[in-house]
């Protein structure tokens, strides 16, 4: 009897040992389960958008021409003809005639026109080799609104007249007088009309603030020459 119920108690601890192995091994892996987890699409670089100005014709960057700019000598344009590389230019030099040289449609006078009046003119000198073209001018450089000041200036020279300029701010802009400057006979020599003309600006009288020399404090124009002695 004994016997019988060791044999039992035996059976029964190994049934427990087995069981206790069983709960505390690992679930087997599953296929695949060593490989990383895939890469979210909410973290994927975005595609880029078709652009909506696609075969618009590229922008150019000129300057910005002054109110009533026309075009003058020495003045410098880009010429664009849309979708035409062989009629358009860069960097077209306005010739001492007044007149600038393109592709195909040859001479064009430039002197004096608006840079709206010169796109006209070309665009229509332009339709004897395109259909419809599309015509753009750029201003890249304004060289013919120069106006110059001499004798005892820091820095005597040309410069650009590219806004409003007054005697007195071109002055400052070359330096200033020398100590030795004569500051009562400062003098703007102004070709009007053909004809040569000399106005007094009395920089002493003007610094004190009287009124004679406020006014004499004149707004310049292309060409105009200022002579400090």
């Amino acid at each position: 009897m004994r016997s019988t119920l060791a044999i039992l108690a035996a059976l029964a601890l190994s049934a427990t040992s087995v069981f206790a192995q069983t709960a505390t091994s690992p679930a087997p892996k599953s296929a695949g389960a060593d490989k990383p987890p895939a890469a979210s699409n909410a973290n994927a670089a975005p595609k880029p958008a078709a652009s909506s100005a696609a075969g618009a014709p590229a922008a150019v960057v000129g300057v910005q021409p002054p109110p009533g700019y026309v075009i003058g000598i020495q003045d410098v344009l880009d010429v664009v003809v849309w979708k035409e590389e062989d009629m358009s230019a860069e960097k077209v030099v306005v010739r001492p005639d007044g007149r600038i040289s393109l592709p195909l449609v040859n001479d064009i006078d430039a002197v004096g026109l608006t840079v709206e009046q010169l796109r006209l003119k070309i665009q229509e000198a332009a339709t004897k080799f395109v259909q419809e073209p599309e015509v753009s001018v750029v201003v890249k450089e304004i060289n013919s609104r120069r106006v110059s000041i001499t004798g005892q200036v820091a820095k005597p020279g040309q410069y650009p007249l590219l806004s409003r300029m007054t005697v007195m701010d071109l002055i400052s802009m070359a330096g200033g007088t020398a100590e030795y400057a004569d500051k009562k006979e400062i003098r703007i020599t102004r070709v009007k009309n053909g004809k040569s003309e000399s106005l007094l600006f009395n920089l002493k009288d003007f610094q004190k603030g009287k009124p004679k020399a406020l006014e004499q404090n004149i707004e310049l124009i292309p060409g105009d020459i200022v002579t400090v002695p």
